[in-house]
């Protein structure tokens, strides 16, 4: 397979090999000096769908302008502005498309009824991890899908990191059979919450300060939101003891830098490649950070009273088959999601095959090592 004329190497850009995060990212900065100095800088705006300074995605929403910023040598200077200081945070796309601002950062689910092949951009229930997804992104055709996609809204996406496995979510009640979702009122976004609804459950959108006070008061029975780290910080722990994981509609939710098309075919070729390059390092963060924070939050969870369950093989089961008739629906939603879920779903399939001897097979070895 050749890679699209003009996409960077994101390895090549940020030492990424046997070095590791940490030497790729430390050798970012060295990159700076080599950008032309010019006298004029350009200020561009970037709204984004996330709170301010909110944990693993407006920090780094803030920590990637400031890369672009330094790797520019000031050149290109990005002002961040939280969910609803510019634009709320649906319509963050809509501000890239019309030039409202030159970036947005975000997540491609929170744009699907622009076209419903977004949401394999995000992710979908049963997906890929977040190896798997930048796999099939850099090496596999995603990105290319990805771009065809956004075209006829003027917008170029870049990949920027994932959650990582996210959690089903929180329940003041446990759910032994696929019968538990019925009448059950939860918070919960994107296509996990239309599978839920085919079982019985409720689906309502909360924005993030309301979830805690909903389920806390009844007004909600349930609420998934990120993990263990940002749930942490939005205090769910005091709102409902059960805390099932992995989610099944979110393995590796990614996280993207909406980029206005033509803001961006104006910037001389260095800036340009400033830009990936940034993005391109903020793939690797991101990740890293969520994985490392949620490492250090599960056993503050468990030390507070949370008792963290799966979800049964008879529930799985539920969820798989409502799962995948949701998702073929999908795919047959749109021209352009037509397209992009044949595609998917074969990558999907080596994938799952590749993980049985691969990752998979080495975390249950690693786990029995452990244990004995």
């Amino acid at each position: 397979m050749t890679r699209k004329q003009g996409q960077i190497d994101r390895r090549r850009l940020i030492g990424f090999g046997a070095a590791g995060l940490g030497a790729g990212l430390a050798a970012t900065p060295l990159a700076a000096p080599s950008i032309a100095r010019a006298a004029d800088s350009l200020v561009w705006k970037m709204a984004t769908a996330w709170p301010k300074d909110a944990p693993g995605v407006g920090e780094s929403a803030q920590r990637l302008a400031d890369r672009i910023a330094t790797l520019s040598d000031g050149r290109l200077k990005i002002q961040v502005f939280a969910a609803g200081d510019l634009v709320a945070p649906t319509q963050v796309f809509d501000a890239v498309s019309t030039g409202k601002a030159e970036m947005g950062h975000g997540s491609p689910y929170y744009w699907a009824a622009k076209d419903p092949a977004f949401h394999y951009f995000s992710g979908v229930p049963f997906g890929l991890t977040a190896s798997e997804h930048i796999a099939w992104l850099d090496f596999g055709g995603g990105q290319t899908l990805w771009e065809r996609a956004y075209e006829p809204f003027g917008v170029l996406p870049l990949y920027v990191g994932s959650t990582g496995p996210q959690a089903a979510g929180w329940f003041k009640r446990e759910i032994r059979t696929a019968e538990d979702f019925k009448g059950l009122t939860i918070r919960i976004t994107g296509l996990g919450g239309d599978v839920l609804k085919r079982l019985g459950a409720s689906p309502v959108l909360l924005p993030q300060g309301d979830i805690a006070a909903a389920l806390q008061t009844g007004a909600i029975d349930a609420a998934e939101w990120v993990g263990p780290w940002n749930d942490l910080a939005l205090n769910l722990p005091r709102a409902a003891p059960f805390c099932y994981m992995p989610a099944f509609h979110e393995l590796a939710t990614a996280m993207e830098l909406m980029i206005g098309k033509a803001a961006f075919a104006a910037l001389p070729a260095d800036l340009q490649a400033v830009v990936r390059t940034a993005a391109a390092a903020a793939a690797l963060e991101v990740s890293a950070d969520f994985t490392a924070n949620n490492i250090l939050a599960l056993p503050t969870l468990i030390e507070r009273g949370t008792v963290v369950k799966s979800f049964p093989n008879g529930v799985i089961d539920a969820l798989a088959k409502t799962s995948a008739e949701v998702l073929a629906e999908v795919g047959e939603a749109s021209p352009m999601a037509r397209e992009v879920h044949p595609a998917f779903i074969a990558f999907r399939k080596k994938a799952v095959a590749y993980a049985a001897v691969a990752e998979g097979a080495a975390l249950a070895m690693r786990a029995r090592a452990l244990a004995i």
